[in-house]
């Protein structure tokens, strides 16, 4: 199964859902909804704790690490029973489509990269990255409605993400092909020849013009993921590349929040998602922080639901409200995810 597999790797707004619509229009693969299949089978006590659990996850470390030691072949058995389990789900997604690929875009397993390349060493990783301000930016706008305090607090992302996927990139002896989102979108065939190729596949047009009715990719417009650009697009487009500036402009807060990020991100990990330090900061000088503020998204369905679940999270005080408001807040948290 694993041979069949292919990751798409990337954080939240970094346009992964734009490359899993293009791979999903190939007529050899399949894009289901996002699985989220390996994060909890890494959380499982082994490799790490969930603090939150609702179960004693001291104990299930302890246990699960006696368990693992007391197998024949230790790491390696139990390794291959999380694989079992991933394979039979994957193979059953598979196996109705007559495809000869499946594709997992789950932006969380950026987290767990470790494990899925201990999982799948022959699985196939197609790695996205772009500028990370602009990731920042679009998930501030995307998610918390432009509140980037609020956004920061939830989940410093970029100081998760960045890592993570860079020490992938630079360590991983992993089958991977790298793209940044400006690159995709400013030169759509060139790089989706270079993918298809790295997949085995043969190029086929109808994974650049991916919205087409001669497309097959509806099943990946299904799912979590982005809501609105990739959805009301036919095609890769440039228009969001430089978007990110504009929704800072005529805010301070937020140009010197960005900074702030940056100053927390290494040069080595920059350098390997393919941005420079410089480049960004003079990015960031050349944003008009005391120009006009720029207007919100038009009220839509997507965007008043993300208004009143931040609003919701914001406010609420749980030592006050007890146990129903921590319910709800847990619900934003979920939701908002």
């Amino acid at each position: 199964m694993e041979e069949r597999l292919v990751f798409v790797i990337g954080p939240p707004r970094s346009g992964s859902t734009l490359l899993s619509r293009m791979l999903g229009a190939h007529s050899a693969i399949t894009s289901p909804p996002e699985p989220h299949l390996l994060t909890p089978l890494a959380h499982l006590g082994f490799y790490e704790r969930v603090e939150t659990a609702p179960y004693d996850p001291i104990i299930t470390q302890r246990a699960a690490r006696e368990i693992v030691a007391a197998l024949p072949n230790g790491e390696q058995d139990y390794l291959d029973a999380l694989r079992a389990c991933a394979d039979k789900v994957y193979e059953q997604l598979l196996a109705p489509t007559g495809a000869s690929l499946l594709l997992d875009k789950t932006p969380a397993y950026a987290l767990v990269l470790d494990f899925a390349a201990r999982l799948y060493p022959k699985a196939r990783y197609v790695v996205l990255t772009r500028n990370p301000m602009a990731v920042w930016s679009s998930f501030v706008s995307s998610f918390f409605d432009g509140d980037h305090e609020a956004a920061h607090a939830h989940n410093p992302l970029l100081e998760r993400y960045v890592p993570a996927v860079a020490r992938f990139l630079r360590e991983a002896s992993v089958p991977m092909h790298h793209v940044r989102y400006e690159d995709l979108v400013a030169s759509p065939e060139q790089h989706m020849r270079e993918i298809s190729d790295f997949l085995g596949v043969e190029f086929e047009p109808g994974t650049v013009e991916y919205g087409s009715s001669s497309a097959g990719g509806a099943e990946s417009a299904k799912g979590l993921g982005d809501p609105i650009t990739v959805a009301g697009e036919s095609r890769p487009t440039t228009k969001s590349v430089d978007r990110w500036a504009e929704d800072m402009a005529g805010d301070p807060s937020k140009v010197a929040q960005a900074e702030q990020i940056l100053t927390r991100l290494t040069d080595p990990d920059l350098e390997t998602w393919g941005f420079s330090r410089g480049e960004i900061e003079q990015q960031l000088a050349s944003v008009d922080a005391g120009g006009q503020r720029k207007r919100g998204r038009g009220l839509s369905r997507y965007t008043l639901e993300r208004r009143v679940l931040v609003g919701l999270r914001r406010n609420i005080h749980t030592n006050a409200l007890g146990r129903l408001v921590r319910r709800v807040r847990e619900a934003c948290d979920v939701l908002l995810r």
